[in-house]
């Protein structure tokens, strides 16, 4: 009897976890030519060419974070990432110059990317965006973050917000 109860138990939960592994969320980010962005690649002075792998996985991972949280589920979200400019510069005349970024008011971040918003496999939205924030050195916290990408998290968090706010709201993680 027992036995009975557990395996329909496991029945009604399998049948109902279908229908939302299917209609999960899903984000793809790609990075387009990473060896020629202005700055987060491994070519820039002090690296050797090709993609800092840092800078890469830390923006994936939090794009689809982003994704998880204002996409409603069912929604496909294609991301090619063409250019990133992050925040900052090295100052090459001071000590350990490749080692720490100088930030100023010119030198905010920015991304270029273009995007495609797929629901149940139709092209909802596409289009190409740059990501820019001019402002970047007066967000609120800043100066207690620990976080390299914490200016390009906020403006990627900003952008998701203004492009994708209302169709689904969870907490970011």
């Amino acid at each position: 009897m027992r036995s009975m109860t557990v395996y329909s138990s496991i029945a009604l939960l399998v049948l109902f976890m279908v229908p939302l592994a299917t209609a999960a969320t899903s984000v793809e980010v790609v990075f387009k030519n990473p060896e020629k962005f202005s700055d987060a690649s491994l070519d820039s002075p002090g690296y050797e060419r090709g993609a800092d792998p840092y800078v890469m996985k830390e923006l994936r991972s939090y794009i689809q974070k982003l994704g998880e949280r204002y996409l409603p589920p069912g929604q496909q979200l294609q991301i090619e990432i063409r250019n990133i400019d992050l925040a900052g510069r090295y100052e090459p005349w001071r000590l350990n110059a490749y080692e720490v970024r100088y930030m100023r008011d010119i030198t905010w971040p920015s991304i270029d990317l273009h995007y495609v918003l797929k629901q149940n496999g139709q092209i909802v939205s596409q289009a190409d965006a740059r990501l820019i924030d001019q402002l970047y050195l007066q967000r609120p916290g800043r100066a207690n973050r620990s976080d390299r990408l914490y200016s390009e998290k906020a403006m990627l968090s900003d952008w998701f917000h203004r492009q994708f706010a209302g169709q689904h709201q969870s907490g970011l993680k």
